[in-house]
């Protein structure tokens, strides 16, 4: 069937030709649908619980998506005449951001004092440059003792200042064409501020540069990766194939494959993402696999004499089966991904098997087309003197007489490599998610070491009564949680509305120090925090801390930047804190931390549910194609040992499992199977339809499909490692773990295969 089927193809090439070139046409037009989503919301479900957390609370207060300025001065002083004019210039264009909602600095900070038995509510300073050396010193004991700026507007040593934009974007805008124009917009203000006060250094982080990095980092792997990736792949043809036509039919097929694989996703609504732009990669990488077998085996038929339409047809007879299935197989294992609770990681999986599919029927169809069309060189050549053939004839003599020692020493390996995976934890820092290359990493490192962190998580403290904040007992409770937070080792900042009441009581009684605590009685706390209100001009009022029944309040804790465990373990503590001293405002923490620390946890067990159900239905595919259940369960050994090996290697080198890493083990499943599959259904078809011993079918399988199999395996290492250097961590960790996988998946298929292979001969002939 699949002869007469190769038949058909070669005598109708050009009509098969032009059928395909229409397809790749028709699917790749709905790549004009795709667009960029650089929200960091992407990463979780719309039924989340957590984000649905954030979101109500963002809907009760002001959202919190920001830019954060940092201004270190070159001096370190942040409190003189020249920093805190910058900074009151800074502040006033700041207000021009696009979609800012308020934006606060030490210029604008709303500073409260008693003036004649009365309160004032007035900026910090104005006109710095006019300062006298009292009033400087007089702005800078206050600042470095306010609760409310110190380690947010201002570091501890007053050596480095912020001006914090916060931003509204509305919820029916394109966030995709918003977050790039706000930060044109702040990196314009970078611009004028370097060109105007050279002595101050500009750092930009927040949430809106984080979203932004998430867009430069795809951007820099697509204009790095898939060349690089392109060029490994061409040089790795050219080793193996030392043939023109084979390189431009392979290239046409991979080309092929991304851009049908990319155009489908556009059809069906899929956003491009980090995780999603290494699809191409992954794609072109897997893709080659099946043009090197069918071209591989095309050329040895030739090299023996056939003529090239002739050995094509053979080479489809041979190969058509094991490519079908290792295509089916690596479909099915980034399937997957589907399990996944990251919607960019489905995405990734469903694109990478469309692009799968694609490659196949493209190799089965295109391929041979064009090679039997394109002009070959290839020569008749005696088979001894075919240097590669010869390698692997070695190799199998030297595992066939080693096999013993191998087994053992295979097995012993695995095993000692496989007992080392619990050693891995689950861990994850989403802000180096992106490496050192994307200004967005470097920046946020440099203001978290020096000023602020950008970790945060809110608490909205309900006390379900309104105008109950006010009420003595709730600020206590409020103060005594913020007290708390405070002696926490995680902690960087509190904005609390309790430090607010006690300044403001301080300020009703003459700014005496001693009154510098909550006030007694709720009418009097009501009557201040109205009073105080009146006073704040437009944009600086407390819609960002307080809703508009005066029930609840947000409280705001500004985190260093900490692992994913250690973010589990301060929600646990506070969690627990609040339950047993504050349970009349016991809230949940809510924000982008706690929501990427929790989805590494989840995803990992949905993917252990994910893994099962590709390994059932591979190895079911297994026992039915290869027509023999013991076969199919000795396949199951190279095919699962590998990521075994992989994890526990990853424990010494590494030992951190985050959100990507979490996908690899399913990822791989499909891919590493493909390997053993060539390299069974040759040994196979020796003992089957030539009746060659054990030893002898092992050789043939060794000679007819070793040199493929080294150079796919070498291909996929390759391409993988290629995304390893991508500069987001997602990605490059997943590329680097999924080729150390098929490292030893190339080593368990030739040094573990064989030996298994003839130590079970017996038990595996009786199943015939």
């Amino acid at each position: 069937m699949i002869e007469q089927y190769a038949k058909t193809l070669i005598k109708w090439r050009w009509l098969a030709i032009l059928l395909v070139l229409v397809g790749v046409v028709l699917a790749s037009s709905g790549a004009r649908f795709l667009h960029f989503n650089n929200d960091y919301k992407i990463f979780f479900d719309a039924s989340d619980k957590r984000l649905i957390a954030f979101e109500n609370l963002q809907k009760t207060y002001t959202k919190n998506d920001n830019v954060l300025m940092g201004l270190a001065p070159k001096n370190g002083k942040v409190f003189t005449r020249e920093t805190l004019a910058a900074i009151e210039d800074i502040t006033e264009r700041a207000w021009k951001t696009p979609y800012s909602l308020r934006v606060d600095s030490l210029s604008n900070y709303q500073h409260t004092e008693s003036v004649d038995d009365d309160m004032s509510v007035a900026n910090l300073y104005e006109e710095g440059k006019n300062l006298t050396d009292a009033e400087l010193d007089r702005i800078k004991k206050i600042a470095v003792n306010e609760p409310l700026l110190v380690h947010r507007l201002v570091s501890e040593k007053a050596d480095m200042a912020a001006v914090n934009i916060t931003v509204e974007i509305p919820p029916d805008a394109d966030v995709t064409k918003i977050t790039p124009e706000i930060v044109k917009s702040v990196r314009d203000l970078k611009a004028y501020i370097k060109a105007t006060y050279p002595e101050l250094d500009v750092y930009l982080t927040g949430i809106v540069m984080m979203n932004n990095a998430f867009a430069e980092a795809s951007q820099y792997d697509m204009s790095h990766l898939i060349p690089l990736t392109f060029f490994m792949i061409l040089l790795m043809v050219f080793l193996l194939l030392r043939s023109f036509n084979g390189i431009v039919a392979t290239m046409l097929v991979v080309l092929f494959a991304i851009t049908t694989a990319m155009g489908i996703a556009g059809w069906l609504g899929m956003e491009l993402s980090p995780p999603v732009m290494s699809a191409p990669v992954i794609i072109l990488t897997l893709a080659v696999a099946d043009s090197v077998h069918i071209l591989s085996t095309w050329m040895q038929q030739m090299r023996s004499g056939i003529e090239k339409k002739a050995a094509m047809v053979e080479s489809l007879r041979i190969n058509f089966g094991p490519v079908f299935l290792t295509s089916v197989t690596t479909a099915i294992g980034f399937l997957s991904l589907n399990f996944s609770d990251a919607p960019p990681f489905r995405d990734l999986g469903n694109i990478t098997a469309i692009g799968v599919t694609a490659a196949f029927l493209f190799s089965i169809i295109l391929l041979p087309t064009l090679a039997t069309l394109l002009p070959s060189r290839v020569k008749p050549k005696d088979a001894s003197k075919n240097i590669s053939l010869k390698l692997m004839t070695s190799l199998a003599d030297w595992v066939i007489k080693n096999y013993k020692i191998l087994l053992i020493g295979m097995s012993v390996l695995s095993i000692l490599l496989i007992v080392l995976i619990p050693k891995n934890v689950l861990n994850d820092v989403y802000v180096e998610y992106f490496d050192e290359r994307i200004e967005f990493r470097t920046d946020t490192d440099f203001v978290v070491k020096n000023l602020t962190g950008i970790y945060f998580v809110d608490y909205s403290l309900d006390t379900k009564e309104a105008g109950a904040i006010s009420e003595p007992e709730v600020l206590v409770q409020i103060d005594q949680f913020t007290q708390w937070l405070r002696t926490q080792p995680e902690v960087i900042h509190v904005n609390t509305l309790s430090d607010t009441f006690k300044r403001l009581n301080r300020n009703m009684h003459g700014d005496d120090d001693s009154w510098y605590r909550l006030p007694d009685s709720r009418e009097l706390a009501a009557q201040y925090l109205l009073l105080y209100e009146m006073s704040l001009p437009y944009g600086l009022d407390l819609n960002n801390q307080v809703d508009i029944d005066k029930k609840s309040t947000r409280l705001s804790v500004t985190l260093k930047t900490i692992s994913t465990q250690q973010v589990l373990a301060f929600e646990k503590r506070a969690n627990d804190w609040m339950e047993k001293n504050t349970p009349k405002i016991k809230s949940v923490g809510a924000s982008p931390t706690i929501m990427f620390a929790h989805i590494g946890m989840t995803n990992i067990k949905s993917m252990l549910t994910g893994t099962t159900i590709a390994l059932v239905l591979i190895s079911l595919i297994l026992i039915v194609a290869l027509g023999s259940w013991r076969y199919g369960l000795l396949s199951l050994i190279p095919n699962l040992i590998p990521a075994g090996m992989a994890f526990g290697f990853w424990a010494i080198i590494d030992g951190e499992i985050g959100l990507a890493l979490s996908v690899v083990t399913a990822m791989t499943l499909g891919i590493v199977v493909d390997d053993t599959i060539h390299f069974l259904s040759k040994y196979m078809r020796a003992r089957r339809e030539q009746g060659l011993s054990a030893e002898n079918a092992i050789r043939y399988a060794f000679s007819t499909v070793g040199v493929a199999l080294w150079v796919t395996s070498l291909a996929l290492i390759a391409g993988f490692m290629v995304l390893s250097t991508s500069s987001f961590e997602l990605n490059a960790g997943m590329g680097l773990l999924t080729s150390i996988v098929i490292v030893f998946a190339l080593l368990a298929d030739f040094l573990l295969l064989p030996p298994l292979l003839l130590k079970l001969d017996g038990w595996l002939s009786a199943g015939k």
